[in-house]
């Protein structure tokens, strides 16, 4: 049922709440749908709920999108002021709102990991399907230790080996989403320069290719390689991931990374215009066997 259609009743935040358990994150942004359908099926603008709430336009806004971690008190007065009176109802969001502020496991990894990455991991646990374009590294999934230490002393030169075992830690128990019952579907394009950079020494990227073969050849995974001879394998020299949920109140998201930020995106006509890019890549790249075929040919 789309997620427009769907009532919000007590079944409902049941439903989502056990949908989403594994991420506060996914909880926040279906809290923040749901508070936005009830304003709009109410007829209650932004920023008379804001006022509601001694707040502002844009601070319904930062909730509705999930910017910011709702406190109780807000949402039970929107509640009131969409009209939401039902007693188990309003139970099933304050448990939602409770749960939506826990800590995922990765604030463990506060000293190593900004919010703004923080972000990633709470979407990976939530998704069904990851489609990542790589133009520089393997994707962090799919990492070895070594190659992952190896690229972690490369960008923080200055680490002690503290942090940098803290960093291969994060990234060995992110991995662990590949590893459940319902792991979701990784699909990755991995430009040809990825197979081509030796990063760590010639072992660890023989390792490293090895592991990239292994893990291909599971079903929920898929690995094509974009090659230099192909000129449909070009897509602005930067990396992208896209990840869609099961969840329908959960649109795609498009995670954009830079060197001290990154960018979210999660309007339809962005996160569309990124799909259609990486249908393209997988387009043009090597299918996954003759993927499977080159990593061949780089170990022998």
């Amino acid at each position: 049922m789309p997620a427009s259609a769907r009532p919000v009743d007590a079944l409902t935040l049941e439903y989502y709440l056990a949908a989403s358990a594994r991420s506060p994150i996914a909880v926040r942004l279906v809290l923040g749908h749901l508070l936005r359908s009830l304003r709009r099926q109410a007829g209650i603008d932004a920023e008379a709920a804001g006022r509601s709430i001694r707040g502002s336009e844009a601070k319904i806004s930062r909730m509705e999108r999930a910017q910011v971690t709702c406190k109780m008190d807000d949402v039970m007065d929107l509640l009131t002021l969409y009209g939401v009176r039902d007693v188990p109802t309003r139970a099933g969001f304050e448990e939602m709102v409770r749960v939506a502020r826990e800590p995922g496991w990765w604030h463990r990894f506060d000293g190593v990991l900004p919010d703004w990455a923080g972000k990633l991991v709470g979407l990976q646990e939530a998704a069904s399907i990851i489609r990542t374009y790589e133009v520089q590294l393997v994707p962090g999934l799919l990492q070895t230790s070594a190659y992952t230490e190896a690229v972690v002393r490369q960008a923080y030169p200055l680490a002690s080996q503290e942090e940098v075992e803290a960093r291969i830690d994060l990234r060995r128990t992110r991995q662990l989403v590949l590893a459940r019952d319902d792991a979701p579907h990784l699909w990755a394009v991995l430009d040809e320069a990825v197979l081509r950079r030796p990063m760590g020494g010639e072992q660890v990227m023989r390792d490293q290719l090895r592991h990239l073969m292994t893990m291909a050849r599971l079903d929920h995974i898929t690995v094509q390689i974009a090659p230099f001879n192909r000129p449909g394998c070009i897509a602005g020299g930067f990396p992208i991931t896209h990840l869609r949920f099961d969840l329908p109140a959960l649109p795609d998201v498009v995670y954009l990374e830079q060197l001290l930020d990154a960018e979210y995106l999660d309007k339809p006509e962005a996160t569309e215009h990124y799909r259609r890019v990486l249908d393209g890549l997988a387009q043009a790249a090597l299918s996954p066997q003759e993927s499977l075929e080159l990593l061949a040919d780089f170990l022998s």
